[in-house]
């Protein structure tokens, strides 16, 4: 491991750890992470000020309002056509004669709000949008507070060429785990990764009892409330698979060496094996608190970021091995980990467009993954020997995208025939 590359998130190693108030730029700000994190700053105003927010361009009304509790200097709208009714929102929120914050609108947008004036941009996007604004955020210079896992596992390569050591802090709860128990020795003390999951609605479930699950069914996580897409993704267990891909990725440790293990509970968030048989865990009560403060925070720790363990009450602690059989996703994302190039990004890619497909009621919940698996196989072995581009991620994208929706759509003509 010594004479192996540096790891893009090292607990050891901080970009720029800037003493006093942090200046942010929030990505995604009406989503789920996004709230959270308004939530911790406006409990820590001594600590953080917000400069910048972006969403989608759906929810205006709470952008305007988060915009005004904030005092931002500008809001981003990925939607032109959303600018008119964010403008009016704002102008409810600010009242008459009270200057409003710039409003930069387009695909576009987030990218150059990523690329502006602060210390740390939080990447709370869903989705491999969140590309782009990893990169600007990078290239400008800035700390990466990265909850988008999709934009490092569609470009990994592009964004290890970027990442200065130390630049990026994982908000991900099981990798912010790993970052925190990693700081206990070396890169060379390290044995394995253990990155828990919590099983999801589903398990101990069989494949053939999968079979029939509904949208409500999956929607319904034990453990932890998350937007549609995540969760469907944690009730296969492809969010486990991506986590696996942005774990190898993050820390440079081999796929072989990175395991999954169910945990109901969702209080260990990950485990770090080390060479001499101990095992670092770290746990919380499910809360994503406490890595939104580790992202926006590092070195330096939030007091009261998250709710503790009440440890006068008695509570038990279960792990239990991944069925790869009733769920493949995660031995699907090895595999296309290990091909690299646009192999992760065919696998997202057509994720997405069977989640979609799912939802919308025109997949079975089984069918999300043979699809996935279907494009992947005819996706093939990526090209080697030259380097991974943007564009080249693109069309991939495009490609699977466009793959799925046809295999979804023949498979559902051939379920009603």
């Amino acid at each position: 491991m010594s004479d192996s590359p540096a790891p893009l998130a090292d607990p050891h190693l901080v970009f720029d750890a800037a003493e006093g108030r942090r200046d942010l730029v929030i990505l995604g700000s009406t989503g789920s992470i996004g709230t959270q994190a308004i939530d911790l700053v406006l409990r820590n105003p001594d600590r953080f000020r917000v400069t910048g927010l972006s969403a989608a361009g759906g929810r205006v009304a709470l952008l305007a309002e988060q915009a005004r509790r904030l005092r931002v200097r500008t809001v981003a709208v990925a939607v032109p056509d959303a600018v008119p009714a964010l403008r009016e929102a704002l102008r409810e929120q600010y009242g008459t004669g009270e200057p409003l914050p710039e409003i930069l609108a387009g695909p576009d947008a987030a990218a150059q709000l990523a690329a502006g004036d602060c210390h740390t941009v939080l990447n709370g996007i869903t989705g491999s949008i969140g590309l782009a604004p990893t990169l600007a955020a990078l290239e400008a210079g800035r700390t990466l507070a990265l909850a988008n896992k999709e934009s490092l596992i569609v470009g990994g390569p592009l964004v290890k060429a970027l990442a200065k050591p130390g630049q990026i802090i994982p908000v991900d709860s099981e990798h912010a785990a790993l970052f925190q128990a990693l700081g206990a020795g070396t890169r060379a003390d390290v044995r394995r990764l253990v990155v828990t999951a919590s099983g999801g609605p589903f398990r101990g479930r069989t494949r053939s009892e999968l079979a029939d699950v509904t949208r409500e069914q999956a929607l319904a996580h034990p453990t932890w409330a998350m937007g549609p897409v995540i969760t469907i993704n944690s009730a296969t267990l492809v969010n486990k698979g991506l986590e696996v891909i942005e774990a190898h990725l993050l820390y440079d440790i081999p796929f072989d060496r990175i395991e999954v293990v169910v945990h109901p509970q969702s209080y260990v968030h990950s485990m770090v094996e080390f060479t001499d048989g101990s095992t670092l865990a770290q746990a919380t009560p499910p809360d994503m608190g406490g890595p939104i403060a580790i992202g926006l925070g590092w070195p330096r720790r939030v007091p009261d970021a998250a709710p503790a363990f009440d440890w006068s009450k008695a509570s038990s602690w279960e792990f239990f091995p991944l069925d790869d059989e009733a769920f493949p996703s995660v031995g699907l994302a090895r595999h296309v980990g290990t091909l690299g190039a646009t192999a992760p990004a065919v696998f997202n890619a057509a994720n997405e467009e069977c989640v979609d497909a799912f939802l919308a009621g025109r997949l079975p919940f089984n069918g999300i993954m043979d699809t996935v698996t279907a494009v992947v196989a005819e996706h093939g072995t990526p090209a080697t020997g030259t380097s991974l581009t943007v564009a080249d991620v693109l069309e991939a994208e495009t490609w699977a995208r466009a793959r799925a929706r046809e295999l979804s759509a023949k498979a559902t003509a051939e379920a009603r025939a």
